[in-house]
């Protein structure tokens, strides 16, 4: 192939530097040549290289100004991200976006962005007390984000590629005992919704797993259930772009849809699971107290469908039901664990009591192998630990 000759860079009357590259071919069969101008002449030798490396690897931009880092992430967060996130994730990435990404690189243009940008502005993360876990998800975002950024030819390399990613340590994992799972079902017994901690524990389904299931997914007969969905809180937007004057999104007079809603569950996207013959038990239970509410109810009764309701039949709300699991480990008298920590407890005993690593990754709809080993880790853990302490009590003394 014919080597093209170096683009001549001259110094015009307006005291510019300039330059014009031809990068490739444009759809109706003309030269796609691009104008470089710039204050110094290292500086348009610069992006005259810029503009001939990515010829060579057939990376070349889009011709016009490109994005600033804030409008592209409002473009991505508003027609990408919703294809892959759910609302409760989409919240999350938006304020990161306001509290970091936005301060620190939110002016920069898309194509000028450099890798000691991201590393200062992680460090400033650090420096303000931030878990590394917090600085890996932003960096995770901006890897997402660049990287649709470079398939439609807005910047010519991905540079959240270039450095290394926070390391994310992530925290000991938290879960009850045996002894202490069986207290907290005990105190459960004879209270609302006892059932809804039975399936906590003994399945580890989410909070929202949960909390969204319907007895049309439950057969009892046969001792499945199916997990469709997951029942979400979505934290209502301003609908105006920040025009109203109000600080809350559920007080603009525009606000996007919110509440509670059913959206897809984390991981595999539906899955089966089967319940055992004492959960089943439980659940029959359940239904039959369930239907007697209904009847006392009358007319105020919310036919939802849901397992674990109200006492009007309405679903459960996320934060009532947080609030309960906290009683009952007050009532209970165990350590105060998160919610979460009960899907850890299910997946513990089960790994501790030989269930193989491929049927709890199932159970707990892990899409990844590696997830789920961290529990066999934890479990090894702890029987070292256990055999340490009888090696002590037994051979201390020797």
């Amino acid at each position: 192939m014919t080597r093209l000759p170096y683009p001549t860079i001259k110094q015009g009357d307006d005291g510019f530097w300039h330059a014009y590259v031809t990068v490739g071919v444009k759809p109706n069969g003309r030269a796609d040549q691009r104008h470089v101008r710039r204050k110094t002449r290292a500086e348009a030798i610069a992006r005259v290289d810029e503009l001939l490396a990515q010829r060579r690897t057939g990376a070349v931009t889009k011709a016009g100004r490109a994005p600033t880092v804030q409008s592209w992430m409002e473009i991505y967060l508003a027609d990408v991200a919703p294809r892959r996130c759910n609302p409760a994730t989409l919240y999350d990435y938006r304020s990161k976006c306001r509290n970091w990404i936005y301060p620190h690189l939110g002016k920069t243009r898309l194509d000028r962005l450099k890798p000691e940008q991201l590393d200062a502005m992680y460090l400033a993360m650090e420096r303000q007390g931030k878990a590394s876990s917090h600085a890996l998800k932003v960096h995770r975002i901006m890897t997402r984000a660049l990287e649709v950024a470079l398939r439609r030819g807005l910047v010519g390399r991905n540079v959240a590629k270039l450095i290394d990613a926070p390391s994310g340590k992530s925290p000991k994992m938290a879960f009850l005992t045996e002894q202490e799972a069986m207290r907290v079902l005990a105190a459960a017994a004879g209270q609302r919704n006892a059932a809804r901690w039975s399936v906590a524990l003994a399945l580890g389904l989410r909070q929202g797993e949960a909390l969204g299931l319907r007895w049309s997914h439950v057969d009892l007969d046969t001792g499945h259930m199916e997990i469709p969905k997951q029942l979400r809180r979505r934290i209502y937007e301003h609908g105006c772009g920040g025009t109203c004057g109000r600080k809350r999104g559920a007080d603009c007079p525009q606000r996007s849809d919110g509440g509670l809603q059913l959206v897809d569950p984390k991981g595999k996207s539906e899955r089966t699971l089967p319940v055992p013959a004492p959960l089943v038990e439980k659940l029959r239970t359940h239904r039959r107290l369930q239907a007697s509410e209904r009847l006392a109810a009358g007319e105020w009764w919310h036919d939802s469908d849901f397992v674990f309701t109200q006492n009007d039949g309405r679903p459960l709300d996320p934060r009532q039901d947080y609030q309960a699991w906290r009683d009952l480990l007050d009532a209970a008298g165990v350590k105060r664990v998160r919610l979460h920590d009960a899907r850890h407890t299910a997946a513990t005993l089960m790994v501790a009591q030989g269930v193989d690593l491929h049927v709890v990754k199932d159970v707990l709809g892990h899409t990844d192998i590696r997830t789920t080993q961290g529990y066999a880790k934890v479990v090894s853990e702890l029987t070292r630990e256990a055999t340490d302490r009888m090696g002590r009590l037994l051979l201390g003394g020797a």
